[in-house]
């Protein structure tokens, strides 16, 4: 399998929609909102893809200041390419992209919630979500 790694590549909403169908991720994502999917690709300011020739098989998407952290937003490969060792290398290379001092950080999917300890991840219980929409209140 002659996968291409790609770093910053533009990529259309279409083809995000696509990847995101094809891989588990999409369950979780707003991919019947175009507008939104939109506004995730031009606002992520590192990406990471892999190709096999001209189908996008895996993503990296992360926002990111380069120093102290790196939120890894999303993490996706298409189901047939999965266990290949795409997804390791896609946070390899955005690992590579950071300085030294930076950290990656990301929510696991449930289904991916024991995948990213074999990696080095610690487990870390301290993360709150603010649902879109919910006040804060006092």
């Amino acid at each position: 399998m002659g996968i291409s790694f790609k770093v910053n590549y533009p990529i259309t909403t279409g083809q995000f929609i696509d990847l995101l169908k094809s891989s588990t991720l999409g369950e979780r994502r707003p991919i019947n909102d175009p507008e939104c999917m939109e506004g995730m690709l031009a606002n992520a300011n590192l990406t990471v893809t892999a190709w096999d020739n001209n189908l996008l098989v895996g993503i990296a998407r992360s926002i990111t200041d380069f120093h102290y952290a790196c939120y890894l937003s999303d993490l996706a490969v298409h189901t047939n390419y999965q266990r290949t060792g795409i997804g390791k290398r896609l946070q390899s290379i955005t690992q590579a992209q950071l300085g030294p001092r930076c950290k990656l950080i990301l929510i696991a999917a449930p289904a991916a919630n024991e995948y990213y300890g074999q990696f080095g991840y610690k487990h870390n219980d301290r993360c709150w979500v603010l649902e879109a929409g919910a006040p804060i209140t006092d």
